[in-house]
């Protein structure tokens, strides 16, 4: 028997539940982790309310983070032992493979060794804000050397992880964030400039700082009305990737924009570089390369033990945090 955290109808937080429940051995190519972090996506929260890409099949576990040390293979399963201190690359189905629980199993590939340096909480915070950012970024706009890069939400861990990949390859962060609360301490995580899109006024900031050429490259998890005044201040050519859906108000189609600066907008989710072994490869490589170096570092907003599971999804849905909220077990 092992403790994992299920719920039983869409709805708040407070319809998640800790149970005790029976967990089969690994199949085939699958690796079981006793669970000692897991680390909290919004995702979970919009599984949680029936507003995620997938369902839940009550009772439904959640999640797709986690770090611990692995208890037992599955057969066909190499490289990896009991006892390994490993963490997870989010699987394509958080319903097939929950993370949520003291044990959790895994497809083997999506599970990695990661660098020793790394407490357990920081090793739950890995692979999601740094492969869908990796994604995102690298893989598809080929952000590099002197480039300028948009990043709304900035505050979230993806924002953050996008900074941090973006200062790893000589580009220049902007970081947008509502408000100049958060303002200093995204100057002191790595932007290179803050805007507080409530505040000022975002294309007039934007041209200031990107100049006439523009920025090539926006990074979005909002959509809305912000498209208007970003796809104005980006460069001919410029890609901007939508990898979210956060406004609740219609997201206009800025078409004198994209026609005539030749523009593309591309929707994204971190799946189509899990689904492709080869891209997956590359992105294993390097965030592990950017963890090695101190590049990349998890920031983490608040630990939360297991037991107050539902206070870390209403500290997740307020908005507070700057970073990743860490659930150790």
């Amino acid at each position: 028997m092992a403790r994992v955290i299920r719920f039983y109808e869409l709805g708040g937080p407070e319809v998640l539940r800790i149970e005790h429940v029976d967990i089969p051995g690994p199949g085939q190519g699958e690796v079981q982790i006793r669970v000692k972090a897991l680390g909290l996506n919004r995702a979970e929260v919009m599984l949680r309310t029936g507003s995620y890409i997938e369902e839940a099949t009550f009772p439904s576990g959640l999640g797709f983070e986690a770090s611990g040390n692995i208890e037992t293979v599955g057969d066909g399963v190499e490289g990896l032992l009991p006892g390994d201190a490993v963490s997870v690359i989010p699987a394509g189905s958080m319903v097939r493979w929950p993370a949520y629980g003291e044990l959790a199993t895994f497809p083997a590939e999506l599970v990695v060794k990661h660098p020793t340096t790394l407490s357990w909480e920081m090793a739950a915070a890995v692979w999601m804000q740094y492969v869908t950012a990796y994604g995102a970024i690298i893989d598809i706009a080929k952000l590099g050397q002197g480039d300028f890069i948009v990043i709304t939400a900035a505050s979230s861990s993806v924002g953050l992880a996008a900074i941090q990949i973006a200062n790893m390859v000589g580009a220049t962060p902007i970081a947008v964030t509502r408000t100049s609360a958060k303002k200093q301490t995204l100057l002191d995580l790595g932007a290179a400039h803050v805007i507080a899109s409530a505040e000022e006024e975002l294309e007039a900031r934007l041209t200031d700082i990107a100049g006439p050429d523009g920025v090539r490259v926006v990074f979005d998890p909002i959509g809305g009305p912000i498209y208007e005044p970003l796809t104005a201040a980006m460069s001919r050519g410029g890609i901007l990737i939508e990898y979210g859906a956060l406004s609740p108000e219609p997201t206009p189609f800025p078409l004198f924009n994209v026609l005539t600066k030749s523009l593309t907008l591309r929707g994204y989710l971190i799946h189509e570089i899990i689904g492709d072994p080869v891209r997956l490869e590359a992105a294993k490589a390097f965030v592990l390369s950017g963890l090695a170096s101190g590049a990349l570092e998890p920031v983490i907003a608040k630990t939360f033990p297991f037991e107050q599971i539902v206070e870390a999804h209403r500290f997740l849905e307020s908005n507070q945090q700057i970073g990743k909220i860490v659930v150790t077990v």
